[in-house]
């Protein structure tokens, strides 16, 4: 269960910001990181704005769909509309002025090519970012490839990163050096579980995977004779138990726009192996191994030196408790609504944008 805490200080004005929240049609039998993180901001910020949310009438498939998604959201804007991600087309047909759209990365773009590449960076990044006042993104490297596929200044692209969810709390663990628990999060190709089979080839342990499994993943994981559990659809109880339960988190992905695992893995304690590459870096500072996510060698002795090396072990999970303080909850959501407050003033003629009115 998710607590919240009360409470930030805030100017007084004679009725809350109306914030309408629009968002996807979550999908069955998956995990809604999105709906968690902004459903917790919301709860934060009561009494400071007033939310509504609106959730698209339809799932994101489709030109026809997608068009009548973005229509629906004509008809829920509040005094300020906030289109939370994965419909960036939301925002098309939206009063500009009033409008935030959070963009949590460009990963997408490098599964693409030809023609349907053209369309989704035009139908998901440039068209929305030019109907949006203001952008928000979840790390430095994520602005940092949103601004290859769109031609804004870089001040309308505001970084706040995610806030990690208060369920996920210190939990001091003796780590087992000869078995220990390794837990994956996630499965897409991007997470790079092949490389990760084949470092961990021949390392006793018990490889933890939350995520479907394809049959060549599993057919690899039994050629390399990995012992490993598998889950899919998890509530955030059950992931913050397996997160207690292992030992280690490894999470050395080709690409990610955040990296929240890593995060999560910080405030429960466990020590992070996880990549060179992209916003991952950023995320972890000093609180991870950092490996080459294209290396097998690099990922297998990353493993290795945490299992074998427990005064390592043990400034990892120190600095990993300190620097899951970046990410506390409350932290994230005044950056929020001091934006919120500042395009509120830019709508109402009260104060000049610090972001490009372009």
């Amino acid at each position: 269960m998710i607590t919240y805490s009360k409470k930030f200080n805030s100017s007084v004005r004679k009725r809350p910001i109306h914030v309408s929240y629009l968002q996807r049609k979550p999908r069955p039998k998956q995990n809604y990181s999105l709906e968690f993180i902004f459903d917790d901001l919301r709860h934060r910020l009561s009494g400071d704005i007033r939310p509504t949310v609106h959730r698209a009438p339809f799932y994101s498939n489709g030109l026809i769909r997608r068009t009548l998604i973005a229509f629906s959201a004509t008809l829920h804007q509040g005094d300020l509309n906030h289109i939370t991600g994965d419909i960036n087309f939301a925002s098309l047909f939206l009063s500009r002025k009033r409008t935030l759209l959070t963009i949590l990365d460009a990963g997408v773009m490098n599964r693409k090519q030809g023609l349907r590449k053209t369309l989704l960076d035009w139908i998901w990044f440039r068209l929305p970012a030019k109907s949006a006042r203001v952008i928000t993104t979840i790390s430095e490297s994520a602005k940092r490839d949103i601004l290859e596929y769109v031609k804004v200044p870089e001040d309308k692209i505001r970084v706040i990163p995610v806030a990690v969810s208060p369920d996920f709390e210190w939990s001091p663990k003796e780590f087992d050096t000869s078995c220990p628990r390794i837990l994956q999060v996630g499965t897409k190709v991007n997470k790079n579980i092949e490389r990760l089979i084949q470092a961990l080839s021949g390392i006793p342990c018990k490889l933890q995977i939350i995520g479907p499994l394809t049959d060549t993943l599993r057919n690899q994981l039994r050629a390399n004779k990995i012992n490993y559990e598998n889950w899919t659809n998890l509530a955030i109880s059950d992931v913050v138990k397996k997160y207690q339960q292992c030992d280690l988190l490894t999470f050395c992905s080709t690409y990610e726009g955040f990296g929240m695992p890593i995060v999560e893995a910080n405030a429960v304690g466990r020590p992070v192996v996880t990549s060179n590459v992209t916003s991952m870096p950023e995320v972890a500072g000093d609180a991870a191994c950092l490996v080459d996510p294209f290396d097998i060698t690099s990922i297998r002795e990353g493993i290795n030196k945490v299992i074998q090396q427990p005064e390592y072990r043990k400034v990892l999970i120190k600095n990993g408790r300190n620097n899951a303080m970046r990410f506390d909850a409350n932290v994230i959501a005044n950056q929020y609504l001091a934006l919120y407050q500042e395009l509120h003033a830019f709508v109402e003629g009260s104060l000049h944008p610090h972001f490009s009115t372009q």
